[in-house]
């Protein structure tokens, strides 16, 4: 069952990865994909490696033992929304729609820690990956607002 469902998200992640890249400006949704992939990975591995939780079925799991479609899909899409929907938005306004995409990713993850053996939490809690993914993609939002200023 939870092949299928890793199946299942990467089928989503490709296709939202393809819808989200067809409007421009598409400079920005590569650099929020790759700045997300890359702060992921980092924080993913860091996690893994200290045993607060791990990922007991996943693709390529002789290569990654973190989650690689979350780390370098399925999150990097959701920003790349996240960002889309905040475009022209005021702070408090991009401030709420990340605590609703962040809710979302939580309530997902939860909900598989629980009821599948895709993630075991071990010392984390759903507190830690609502904080970590909230903090991220601000900060990614942040960044590339940066980036476009400078230009």
């Amino acid at each position: 069952m939870e092949r299928l469902i890793l199946w299942f998200l990467l089928i989503v992640g490709i296709v939202l990865l393809i819808f989200s890249l067809r409007k421009p400006p598409i400079k920005n949704w590569i650099l929020i994909f790759l700045l997300t992939s890359y702060s992921s990975t980092f924080l993913g591995v860091l996690v893994v490696e200290e045993k607060m939780l791990e990922y007991p079925i996943r693709f390529l799991s002789k290569y990654y033992t973190s989650s690689f479609l979350y780390e370098y899909l399925l999150f990097p899409v959701v920003c790349i929304y996240f960002y889309q929907s905040t475009y022209q938005s005021s702070y408090l306004y991009m401030v709420l729609k990340c605590l609703f995409y962040t809710s979302l990713l939580t309530m997902i993850e939860v909900f598989f820690e629980r009821y599948t053996d895709l993630i075991e939490y071990h010392t984390w809690t759903w507190l830690h990956t609502f904080i970590s993914t909230f903090f991220l993609m601000m900060f990614v939002r942040i960044t590339i607002q940066a980036i476009n200023k400078k230009e």
